[in-house]
């Protein structure tokens, strides 16, 4: 466990750059566990930040490996700005500078290291909307269905379901074995939205980025967040390769 004088979150904060903290904040948690697929949390992350939604992150020491391996990107607590910057920039298929990432954008992001589990969103009383997880991976699943909260990202969401906020789990794994199948009817019967991560193909993808944001729009449409992250089915077959489909970037 990272020790609680590793938040380098806290020294970008309000409390300590001389300005007032905002009382009227409530953020969305977005958890980034290990699994793969480090693009989808990009996605949402953007889509999120485009809404015009204050946003606190948590990212797990797997899912920097996993960053690492999909993108080249260290992600770092001590430079995690530079680094989140990089990592929003970055398209699906690995081109940098993809998407203009402004400063203004990330001043609504707020950086929790996934060890410091005094970090506020591990309280009920923080005034976060909720919670998504994305991608999620099984062992994320298990330890969130199990309520261990062995991490952070494993805490908040516990938190997040006992106050009965909304949680979005995009699991992302494949074949799913008969535990976390039922770790995953046990997320859903304690109120979270479980969301595979699965692509679809009807509204006329032709870049991986699109699958991606496909994937990143729907768990935005289950946390009831508006994005144009993809096109929408409207009853016309073939309507989805009639124009490109509109782009939140």
């Amino acid at each position: 466990m990272e020790p609680p004088h590793n938040d380098t979150s806290k020294n970008d904060s309000a409390e300590h750059d001389g300005a007032e903290p905002d009382p009227g904040r409530r953020p969305w948690v977005v958890g980034v566990s290990g699994a793969s697929g480090t693009p989808y949390a990009a996605s949402v992350l953007r889509g999120l930040l485009a809404a015009g939604e204050a946003v606190d992150l948590v990212v797990s020491r797997a899912s920097r490996l996993t960053l690492m391996d999909e993108t080249r990107i260290a992600f770092r607590d001590a430079h995690w700005r530079s680094d989140l910057r990089e990592w929003l920039a970055r398209g699906a298929d690995g081109k940098p500078d993809a998407f203009p990432v402004t400063e203004e954008a990330l001043a609504g992001v707020r950086y929790w290291p996934a060890g410091d589990l005094a970090a506020g969103p591990s309280s009920g009383s923080y005034p976060a909307k909720g919670m998504v997880i994305v991608p999620a991976s099984t062992a994320c699943v298990a330890g969130v269905a199990l309520g261990l909260s062995k991490d952070l990202l494993q805490r908040v969401a516990s938190v997040t379901l006992k106050e009965r906020r909304p949680l979005v789990v995009a699991v992302r794994e494949t074949p799913l074995n008969g535990p976390t199948l039922k770790h995953l009817v046990a997320l859903d019967e304690a109120g979270a939205v479980v969301l595979p991560a699965s692509p679809a193909f009807y509204a006329g993808a032709t870049h991986i980025q699109d699958l991606v944001d496909f994937v990143a729009g729907r768990v935005l449409d289950a946390a009831q967040v508006p994005h144009g992250l993809y096109r929408r089915w409207e009853g016309e077959l073939g309507g989805g390769s009639k124009e490109e489909a509109p782009k939140a970037r």
